[in-house]
């Protein structure tokens, strides 16, 4: 039992790497995405940054406050799903979005912005909820809460690092950006259906250590 979840904490902060990793990656690749129709300019990238730093704020929120209310690794499972899913219209349809904003706003600046809120707010709100409700399911003892905080953080800033070195580095010369948000949403998933498995083993081994009834007299 203590075994399994010792494997379950280090998935859970495998997960927090990915969600950093992934949160960056997304980031970067929003330039590369509105540059055909607003270019690259700074306030292009404030409008992103902005966005992205607000759902993610919201997120950090949302999840501290689901995490309340029994926290479980397949509640956890469902944020890497849903984002995954919320990913979808940014991979097929962000070109006919950005399209009919850039005709019917003259101004880039908030056409920018508006198309990043539409793109990139909902995945990045899910994926920012992720941390928040991984500390609770690592904190078992309020003495080491602070520790663990940090040590997540840690590796989830760590994936953001990487993240950003691997798609500004490698990932945009070597495929299209849309392969690079289909493998992201994939990534997503799997993370999704491995917090799934994993509930569902630690589960069978708490039934398991479960003592059955007594028929001794």
């Amino acid at each position: 039992m203590r075994d399994t979840a010792s494997l379950n904490n280090h998935l859970i902060l495998g997960l927090a790497f990915s969600s950093g990793f992934i949160i960056m990656s997304i980031e970067l690749l929003g330039g590369r995405i509105l540059a055909p129709y607003f270019g690259s300019s700074v306030y292009v990238w404030g409008s992103i940054i902005t966005v992205f730093m607000l759902a993610l704020s919201i997120g950090y929120l949302l999840g501290g406050k689901l995490s309340l209310h029994d926290p479980s690794l397949k509640r956890h499972s469902l944020f890497f799903i849903g984002a995954a899913v919320s990913l979808l219209p940014l991979i097929f349809w962000s070109e006919e979005l950005m399209e009919a904003v850039f005709i019917a706003i003259e101004d880039p600046r908030y056409g920018s912005l508006l198309v990043s809120m539409l793109l990139f707010f909902v995945p990045t709100a899910i994926l920012g909820m992720i941390s928040p409700y991984s500390v609770r399911l690592l904190v078992s003892d309020s003495h080491h809460s602070g520790r663990v905080a940090g040590s997540l953080y840690f590796v989830s800033t760590l994936g953001s690092a990487l993240g950003t070195l691997g798609t500004s580095f490698y990932f945009v010369l070597w495929f299209d950006v849309n392969v690079i948000m289909l493998a992201l949403a994939s990534a997503l998933l799997l993370a999704g259906l491995l917090a799934l498995v994993a509930h569902a083993g630690f589960s069978r081994a708490q039934a398991s250590r479960t003592p059955g009834p007594n028929y001794e007299t």
